[in-house]
C-alpha cells in the first residue's frame, strides 16, 4: 500500500499565503530593497518551513535593521549559523510583524526602538524533490531608542551583541544589508 503524502497541498497553500502576505507588505510600506534565496531542504524541514509559511507567510518570522543615530548597525551573534545576523524570529501566537521583531529585537539585543519601514523583503524559496514552497522575510528599517546591547534570548541561540559601523565578513545577507545601508545613509 502506498502512502500519500500531502506535501503538494501543503506547499500550494503555503505560496498563496506567502502571495498574499508579500503583496500586503508592498501596499503598506514604502519600497524595500528585496532580495531572493532558494534552498534544498530535508522533508520534515520543507514541513516546518511550508507550515510557518502557511500560518502567516513568513517561515522565518520578522526581524530588524536596527540602527544609532551615527549610522551604525546592531548585529547579534547566532551560534546556530556561526554568523552575525540581523535580530529578529518567529511570531509568537497571534502577533504581528512589527511585534514579532520589536520583541525579538529586545530579546536578542536588549534594545528598544522604533519601526519607521520596511528595508528588506526577502523571498525565501524551499525546495524538496518535487515540492516547493516559499515564504518572505519582512525585516523592517528600525531607529533605536536605547542603545547599550544586552542579550536576554530564551532560546540561548544569541551569544553576543554588538553595534558596527562597518559589517563584519560573517555576516549573514551582508550585500544586502550594505545596499540598504548605501541606501539608507548615502
Amino acid at each position: 500500500m502506498m502512502t500519500v503524502d500531502n506535501l503538494w497541498y501543503l506547499s500550494d497553500v503555503a505560496s498563496q499565503e506567502a502571495e498574499q502576505t508579500y503583496h500586503h507588505l508592498l501596499e503598506e510600506y514604502d519600497p524595500a530593497v528585496e532580495f531572493s534565496r532558494h534552498r534544498r531542504v530535508s522533508r520534515p524541514r520543507f514541513r516546518t518551513v511550508a507550515e510557518a509559511a502557511r500560518d502567516h507567510g513568513a517561515p522565518y518570522g520578522a526581524h530588524t535593521l536596527v540602527y544609532r543615530s551615527d549610522g551604525a548597525l546592531l548585529l547579534v551573534r547566532h551560534e546556530g549559523v556561526d554568523k552575525w545576523v540581523l535580530p529578529g524570529g518567529e511570531l509568537d501566537g497571534s502577533e504581528s510583524f512589527r511585534e514579532a521583531a520589536l520583541r525579538e529585537l529586545s530579546e536578542e539585543g536588549g534594545i528598544e526602538g522604533t519601526i519607521e519601514g520596511l528595508g528588506l523583503l526577502g523571498r525565501v524559496e524551499f525546495y524538496h524533490d518535487d515540492n516547493m514552497a516559499w515564504g518572505v522575510l519582512p525585516v523592517f528599517e528600525t531607529r533605536a531608542e536605547t542603545t547599550t546591547p544586552r542579550v536576554a534570548d530564551p532560546d540561548q541561540e544569541i551569544s553576543d551583541a554588538q553595534w558596527f559601523d562597518e559589517l563584519p565578513e560573517d555576516t549573514r545577507d551582508r550585500e544586502e544589508i550594505q545596499q540598504w545601508r548605501d541606501r539608507r545613509f548615502r
